[in-house]
């Protein structure tokens, strides 16, 4: 009788991976990192174990995106308190904080729970094009588009 392949955490062996951003669309960028942090490009892959890789993002500012959402696309939250809610434009939102745009998309991405969140703790984005990963020695990720 066979039975269904189930990855052991302590198997799995991590890759490090550095992606340019550079003239990447933000939504097409963020889908590829999250299945590279899921770890459906492995063969190995379980839905319920993280087997996913580490990634590092770097030319965060030098994202683009289609249409005109760099004014027409909000980023929302609330303080919890009256009149506490704000909306911020991609646009602002890139020239404050260049590397939360990409942060959001794929968080979005990821599962919602605590898998999600360990997911979440690989990726590394950077607003220009150094990081202090070198030790790590990470492989160029080629995104497809």
């Amino acid at each position: 009788m066979r039975t269904t392949f189930i990855a052991k955490s302590a198997e799995i062996e991590r890759k490090w991976y550095v992606v340019d951003a550079e003239g990447q669309t933000l939504g097409r960028l963020a889908s590829q990192i999250a299945a590279v942090l899921r770890g459906k490009n492995k063969p190995i892959f379980t839905p319920n174990v993280d087997t996913g890789d580490y990634v590092i993002v770097v030319n965060a500012e030098k994202i683009k995106v289609t249409g005109n959402k760099l004014n027409d696309k909000l980023y929302r939250k609330h303080s919890d308190y009256v009149g506490g809610f704000t909306e911020t434009p991609l646009k602002e939102l890139l020239d404050k904080k260049p590397t939360e745009a990409v942060k959001h998309a794929v968080k979005g991405m990821l599962p919602k729970n605590a898998l999600g969140r360990s997911m979440y703790k690989k990726l590394f984005v950077y607003a220009g094009s150094e990081h202090n990963h070198a030790a790590q020695k990470p492989e160029a990720l080629e995104i497809k588009l």
